[in-house]
């Protein structure tokens, strides 16, 4: 008995050990909160750079990027040790960003200025910074590293930019302020959501040519209220996720037919999602109720609400 006790002691501490962890920039408190995903409990509050919104990840997962927005500052943490380690040149007002396959290469989007700025994240020198449209918002790189693609959200276009020479290539028209923009696992779609438009554009990348346009209808919510923002692919294909803003729900679409498959009611003003590492579960950012609405993929339901600090924005999520 002793020693089966002994060893569940062992597989629980083991299972603890390996618990992936949400970080969840809050804008209004500018800090990040952690979350330990095994209990679904905020574990830790980190103080940053003023107004947080974007995160990202370095590719092998040891550095967590940051946008301080109104530091005018890419912070740099050592998701080890929890600890700033350095600051990037950003230009002023980051808001997004997306960083190349190369692991190297920080593309961000300046709303002030219409720029989008090219980071060298391990001299922190710029590489150079691109001509865009009026208030530059949502950033992607695709996944063979050859574009980049940011939005403007006053212009309402998507830009296209060509990695190899940090030069603008082509733009592309959308509906009402275009917010993000994401790659599907494969390359070869963008999907981008309109905020003002309603609307989801999905594009081929190789052509640039429009294959579908969504748009949302939820019982009972005013149409003027769905206001897309936030869009996750998942890898195998199947499902996209769209944040609907102060609709309150998380659209489920068919990634395959675009066929819109379910609304997950969640917090109030849905903004960002994430992914925990297994796929199995997406994290949603609720800016106005401050909370995180944990989705199970496989069920397609609302699992759990965790309560984090005030306006979250950005997630991501640590193995």
């Amino acid at each position: 008995m002793r020693r089966t006790l002994l060893s569940c002691a062992l597989l629980l501490a083991a299972g603890h050990a390996a618990a992936s962890t949400a970080w969840v920039s809050n804008e209004k408190d500018n800090s990040l909160s952690l979350i330990d995903m095994q209990t679904l409990q905020v574990t830790d509050t980190l103080p940053v750079g003023q107004r947080p919104r974007g995160l990202l990840l370095s590719h092998d997962n040891t550095l967590l990027y940051i946008c301080a927005s109104d530091s005018d500052r890419v912070q740099v943490m050592d998701v080890a040790t929890r600890k700033i380690i350095k600051e990037l040149p950003s230009g002023k007002d980051p808001e997004q960003f997306a960083l190349h396959p190369n692991n190297r290469w920080l593309y961000v989007s300046n709303e002030d200025d219409a720029l989008v700025t090219v980071i060298d994240t391990e001299t922190s020198k710029v590489l150079g910074q691109i001509n865009v449209g009026v208030e530059p918002e949502g950033m992607a790189v695709s996944p063979d590293g050859k574009w980049a693609v940011n939005t403007s959200e006053t212009t309402n276009m998507l830009h296209w930019i060509d990695t190899g020479t940090q030069t603008l290539a082509d733009n592309t028209l959308v509906d009402q302020r275009p917010r993000f923009v994401e790659f599907n696992p494969d390359g070869s779609q963008l999907w981008a959501s309109a905020e003002i438009g309603g609307t989801v554009t999905i594009l081929d990348v190789a052509s640039r040519k429009i294959l579908k346009t969504l748009t949302f209808q939820i019982k009972g919510v005013h149409p003027d209220k769905v206001q897309p923002v936030g869009i996750k692919l998942s890898a195998d294909g199947k499902y996209g996720f769209v944040a609907l803003g102060p609709a309150n729900h998380v659209a489920v679409i068919d990634a395959r037919t675009f066929e819109i498959l379910d609304y997950l009611l969640v917090g109030r003003r849905v903004w960002q999602m994430a992914f925990t590492p297994d796929q199995k579960q997406l994290l949603a950012t609720n800016g106005v109720s401050g909370d995180v609405s944990v989705i199970d993929v496989a069920s397609l339901k609302v699992s759990k609400s965790v309560k984090v600090g005030r306006y979250p924005w950005g997630v991501v999520v640590t193995p």
